[in-house]
């Protein structure tokens, strides 16, 4: 099997052998595309579980620990399920990043527009199906689902947020800004002098996009990380803390206690049962 791109239709058949076997929550290491088209999902991610019914579009990014439950609706069950190496289509999967930094899975709306989805999803199978499939007329063909699918959430959040190009622009510079620092104890100052913006201005942009202060969506990004360490490293609270820029355990405590109800350890001993 190609370790850069793959390809499959999970029909009934398949939902019900998944629903049979163990489904415990897992890591990847490659992104995960799946395009619904009928029938649903409980989706355990993000450490939290999300119900969502076709049709839809998830992205889970490679490492994110996750845990997918199909759900036959009406004897019905239709979802492709694409995983590929970020390289494949660095600059395309880049609009992955930023759409679904924060909610991985997206409801869309039917139609002919949703449907050219699924034809595309068609073409690359067949591709793939080739003794010798052209991997460059599958990166082209995924890149184009991709810009479809972005196209298409676009549409289905028309009216609803009324976010204007420059305002997108600004917000995924600064996820990209954010990704490279959200180690260190920097604040909202700093992401704004690097946009050249005042905090006020930034933290307005982000609470027309997302709802959430600058400070939030930081805090956000680095439990998130912490919650990842703590459920798949050995790394001790203190360790994690440390890396994630605080500098005493009892303060990297008490917020990780503040935003998920938990404190590390507690969260820690939760995941390990749910492992096993």
């Amino acid at each position: 099997m190609n370790r850069l791109f793959r390809i499959s239709k999970i029909g009934v058949a398949e939902a019900t052998r998944i629903l049979a076997t163990p489904n415990e929550p897992h890591q990847h290491d490659n992104e995960t595309l799946i395009i619904g088209i009928e029938g649903a999902l409980e989706h355990f991610v993000d450490f939290k579980t999300t119900p969502i019914e076709a049709p839809l579009v998830s992205f889970i990014a490679k490492g994110k620990v996750h845990r997918l439950t199909p759900v036959i609706k009406d004897g019905k069950f239709s979802m492709w399920v694409i995983r590929f190496n970020s390289d494949f289509i660095a600059e395309t999967a880049f609009h992955l990043y930023n759409t679904y930094h924060n909610k991985a899975n997206q409801l869309l709306r039917r139609g002919k527009r949703f449907d050219r989805l699924n034809c595309i999803c068609e073409m690359i199978q067949k591709e793939m199906d080739e003794a010798s499939p052209d991997l460059s007329i599958v990166s082209h063909l995924l890149s184009a689902l991709i810009i479809m699918i972005e196209s298409e959430r676009k549409q289905a959040n028309t009216g609803e947020d009324g976010i204007n190009d420059i305002q997108n622009e600004t917000f995924i510079n600064f996820l990209n800004i954010l990704e490279e620092n959200f180690r260190r104890p920097l604040g909202v100052d700093f992401y704004a002098q690097k946009l050249f913006m005042t905090s006020r201005n930034l933290n307005n942009i982000c609470q027309n996009i997302i709802h959430q202060s600058v400070s939030e969506i930081i805090d956000t990004r680095k439990l998130t990380e912490a919650k990842t360490l703590l459920a798949t490293t050995n790394k001790s609270v203190s360790e994690i803390g440390f890396e994630l820029g605080f500098n005493e355990k009892s303060y990297f405590s008490n917020v990780f206690k503040k935003k998920s109800g938990q404190t590390p350890t507690e969260f820690r001993e939760e995941m390990k049962k749910l492992f096993t």
